[in-house]
Order: structure tokens, then sequence, then C-alpha cells
């Protein structure tokens, strides 16, 4: 009987030891390049870089108005120039004033302020889309360029603070206690105006196209934030608004802020005025927007600069 012969199974080609290719990068030391770190390692990255984020905002105030000839004191006249156009078109011809007792200093703080706001909004929209050659050239934590803008715009708000102390000492406010009340007041407010930087880099690096929307929606935010009106005279003028109308208009984050500023600096201005509660309101918008903008710019942290 003829033997069967079997021939044996070729051998299975040698494996690496290890196919994985996470393992062995993780083997080796080594991580995936732009990987989001942790909440607490990108909060410990961030402070690590405080000074190039105060030096950057310097260097952007610096260069801002480099190019004009009057320089820096454009920081001042931009929105003494703006308050001269509304105290014309909303103080006399539309009649605003009646009713305000120092109307000047009122609208002066009011577009001070908003102006604060304003701008530091407009250039987190395009902290990450305008600059993206720094973003892709350098690994650092990207929420430093909007925190950097909000930065710089606190600071220009700083340098008209100088005038605006001017005007109203010229229309005879006194110095007051009250006055220290601008600390706390710019300080929650620059919470606030950093998150919303904050949320607005994160939309803006995906869609580029809302900083052109962005002026339109500031310009209606500002004109129900009682910039050029007192929002409690014009209630108590027109008492058939629906009352959660009116809770809305004083809930508004840029109004409280508006309004705890002019309680603080205008003697005039009567805590009367005020919303119900305004410290807890203006304390719970800086942390709703300070905190919960900055977790979700970190959530994306890993996309800007691609694609």
């Amino acid at each position: 009987m003829t033997q069967a012969l079997h021939t044996p199974p070729a051998a299975a080609p040698a494996q690496p030891p290890e196919t994985d290719l996470a393992a062995l990068a993780a083997r080796h030391g080594l991580s995936v390049s732009g990987a989001r770190p942790s909440l607490p390692q990108y909060i410990r990255e961030l402070w690590a870089r405080r000074h190039f984020i105060g030096a950057f905002s310097t260097a952007k105030l610096t260069a801002q108005y480099s190019q004009a000839k009057l320089g820096q004191v454009w920081q001042v006249l931009t929105p003494l120039l703006n308050a001269a156009v509304y105290y014309f078109i909303f103080g006399k011809l539309m009649g605003t004033s009646r009713g305000v007792p120092d109307y000047i200093p009122f609208l002066v703080t009011g577009v001070f302020v908003w102006t604060f706001t304003q701008s530091s909004i407009m250039a987190g929209t395009r902290a990450i889309s305008g600059n993206l050659g720094l973003v892709r050239a350098l690994h650092f934590p990207r929420a430093a360029l909007p925190i950097s803008f909000a930065l710089q715009q606190l600071q220009q708000l700083l340098f008209s603070m100088a005038a605006l102390v001017v005007i109203l000492l010229c229309f005879g406010m006194p110095i007051t206690p009250s006055w220290a009340l601008t600390i706390p007041a710019l300080l929650l407010q620059s919470t606030f105006n950093a998150g919303v930087a904050m949320i607005m880099a994160r939309m803006g690096a995906k869609t580029p196209d809302i900083a052109q929307l962005m002026p339109f929606v500031l310009r209606t935010w500002m004109y129900a934030s009682g910039v050029m009106f007192s929002i409690s005279h014009m209630m108590a003028k027109h008492t058939d608004t629906p009352s959660w109308v009116t809770s809305l208009l004083q809930a508004n984050p840029a109004a409280v802020y508006i309004d705890l500023m002019r309680f603080a600096l205008i003697d005039s201005f009567h805590g009367t005025q005020l919303p119900p509660h305004v410290w807890a309101i203006a304390t719970g918008w800086a942390l709703l927007a300070g905190v919960g903008g900055f977790i979700y710019f970190w959530k994306a942290e890993e996309t800007y600069g691609r694609g």
C-alpha cells in the first residue's frame, strides 16, 4: 500500500512583536502630535505661558495704531467720537437724554464699557483664523490667543478710563468710595469677555464667515443694552411692556456691566436703577462665560490650524 504523502503547511510569516502602533508608540515614549491635553495639564501649560500672553497683547496694542500720525491717542479718541455721534443722534434728535440726569457722563460711560465688550468679542472671533501662521508654526495652548486679545482690549479700556475720569470731573461728578466698585466690576466683565472671545474663536476657526456677521449681531446687542438710554427709565415710560421683556433686558450681561460701572462712577445713578441681585447676575455671567467658554474652546484644541 502506497503511504499517503502529506505536505506540511507553509510556515506563517513572522509577525512583529507589537502590531498595535499605539502600543509601539507608547513603548518608546511617543505621543500624538497636537493631541489635546487633559484640562488640568492644559491650564498648567497656559499658566506657564502667561508672560507670552502679556507681551503679545501689549505688542498688539502698540502696533494697532502704529501707522496713524496720532498713534495711541486713537485709543481714547475712537470711543469719544462714538459717544459724540450717539449724543447727537440719540440724545438730541431722538430725545433719549430726557429724564436722565448727567446724560453725557451716563452716555460716555456706557460707550466705553460697551466698546470693551464689543472689541473683545470681535478680536476673539479672528483670534485663530487671523493667526493661522502662528498656530501652525508653534506649539502652545491655543487659548492664549483669544485671552491675549481680551487682555489687549482691557489695556485699551484702562487708557480710555483716564479720559473718562476727566470727563466725569469736568461734569461735576465727585470722587466717592463707590469708585472702588469699578475694580470688581471690570474683573467680572473681563472674565465674561474672555469667555465669549474663546467661544467665538472656536466658531470663527471653523467658519471664518462668522467674522463678517458679528458686526450686525453686536450692533443689535448694543441697542438692547442701554448704551444710549436708561433701561429703567424706558421701562417706566412703557408700563405696558411685558414683565419678561423687562427682566430679559435687565439680565442682559452687557447692560449689567454697564449699569454697574455707572452706579460706581456717577453720583446720580442710584441703586434703584439696578436690577435685583445685580452682583449675583454679574458673577453668574462671568462664571458661565469664563468657565464654559474655556472648556468649549479646549475641547477643540487639536483641530485648530488644520484643514
